[in-house]
């Protein structure tokens, strides 16, 4: 089957990109253009007729891509025509009339990439981020896993594995001979120096992740405190309804915003209090749930009536601001046992001391972004594979019987298929080509 999309994003343009991969791709060309193929990899100017009437469509650039050498290993083809929305549909109309043409489903130009080997599984994803990036420091990670960094350390790791799964395979298949003793230590110390380097990996502080996904700060407090206008202040627009109206907001309200470079994801949470509406009930629930999974949290209160028991004290425990709001409303000092805390006084009317807040959540965020290792964990699935890897190989450590090499294998087995599926790559054929290499099985 061949497919084709819009490759660039919908709407007016000056020229659009629709890209063709697949054994028809030079089918396409031919019928579209009426003419033999262009020379591959070099621009050249067609006409682009109608199919059955040769009615000009337009004129536009073929760029001709012949497999393997293209991005999806396949036959491939790109036609930058102009913009228009009643143009790209008119090409696409034509090309559904070619026999096994559809439209791609989404990813599916990367999807065939990664399946034909062009890419592994890391880069595919980094691809993806590339794209969705809106902060300088999203693009600068996106990239780095494009060059491969990562991918090299996770097969760096997964290789010493297997050749350890070779020693234990070929104990298994020819149980009457010993391993020499220097083998045995060997096998014992790369589990262990693997075990170690995917700990350290693992101790990161989720930094890839932040980066990705945005540095999630809630703004948390009681009723009537000025969340929402502390929202409306820092995004520059009324993003959440203010009212002086106690318990306005029930639902959480998020603004993606780029704070110096670093993606940052703040949310407006429902005013703590005791209420009997249930609605409102469900938005606190939600409110502290969001404090709980935040990055950082800005605690906001009414300067007239402090009251930090409960619930604000324990939020103001770790990775927190306390924002002391209406301070011009203020008659004397704030208590001495508030100003030993991470706090800052503004005033959001007279518009006082944001500079200092905004100040303050910059430190927090330069903070949280330092990092002197290589960034290798941008995803959930990444850490998954690698907790599950650890897993295994502190099992396999624990195993000190000869008896239990089989059981040994196994686990060594599923700590190397973790490793390989976090960049797509699982392959039995590789363990028997590491036995053959290093052992002299036929003597």
């Amino acid at each position: 089957m061949t497919i084709f999309a819009l490759s660039t994003g919908p709407g007016i343009s000056g020229v659009a990109i629709i890209r063709i991969s697949g054994s028809e791709t030079s089918t396409v060309i031919k019928s579209l253009t009426n003419d033999k193929m262009p020379e591959p990899r070099r621009a050249t100017l067609r006409k682009i007729n109608n199919i059955n009437t040769f009615e000009l469509i337009d004129e536009a650039i073929i760029l001709w891509f012949p497999g393997p050498r293209s991005y999806t290993g396949e036959d491939m083809a790109e036609i930058h025509v102009h913009g228009g929305k009643a143009l790209i549909l008119a090409v696409q109309n034509e090309i559904l009339k070619i026999k096994n043409c559809r439209l791609a489903e989404p990813g599916e130009f990367t999807k065939l990439a990664f399946q034909n080997g062009k890419i592994n599984l890391l880069k595919a994803e980094s691809i993806a981020d590339l794209i969705s990036a809106e902060t300088e420091i999203q693009r600068l990670q996106a990239v780095k896993i494009m060059k491969g960094n990562s991918s090299d350390k996770f097969n760096e790791l997964r290789e010493k594995l297997l050749k350890i799964l070779s020693f234990v395979e070929a104990k298994i298949d020819f149980p009457e001979e010993d391993l020499p003793e220097e083998i045995l230590k060997k096998i014992k110390k790369d589990s262990s120096d693997v075990l170690n380097e995917i700990n350290k990996i693992l101790d990161d502080q989720k930094v890839g992740e932040i980066i990705r996904e945005g540095f999630k700060i809630a703004i948390i407090g009681p009723t009537n405190a000025g969340k929402s206008s502390l929202l409306n202040n820092l995004s520059n627009r009324e993003v959440a309804i203010v009212s002086e109206i106690a318990g306005t907001t029930r639902d959480v309200v998020e603004v993606h915003l780029n704070i110096d470079g670093y993606p940052v994801i703040i949310s407006d949470t429902a005013g703590i209090r005791d209420s009997k509406d249930e609605i409102e009930k469900k938005g606190i629930k939600l409110s502290l749930k969001k404090a709980e999974n935040a990055d950082l949290k800005l605690v906001v209160v009414d300067a007239k009536s402090i009251d930090l028991s409960g619930f604000l004290n324990d939020l103001l425990k770790n990775n927190a601001i306390l924002v002391v709001n209406k301070s011009d409303l203020l008659k004397a000092k704030l208590d001495p046992e508030i100003t030993k805390l991470n706090h800052v006084q503004i005033s959001l009317k007279e518009n006082l001391n944001i500079d200092k807040l905004i100040s303050k959540i910059k430190d927090n965020l330069k903070n949280k972004f330092i990092t002197e290792e290589d960034i290798l964990i941008t995803r959930e699935r990444h850490r998954q594979h690698l907790v599950q890897c650890v897993d295994h190989l502190k099992n396999f450590s624990n195993k000190r019987d000869k008896k239990d090499f089989d059981k040994a294998a196994e686990d060594l087995r599923l700590a190397t298929r973790h490793l390989g599926m976090i960049v797509g790559k699982v392959d039995v054929e590789e363990i028997l080509g590491s036995i053959f290499n290093d052992f002299c099985i036929g003597k």
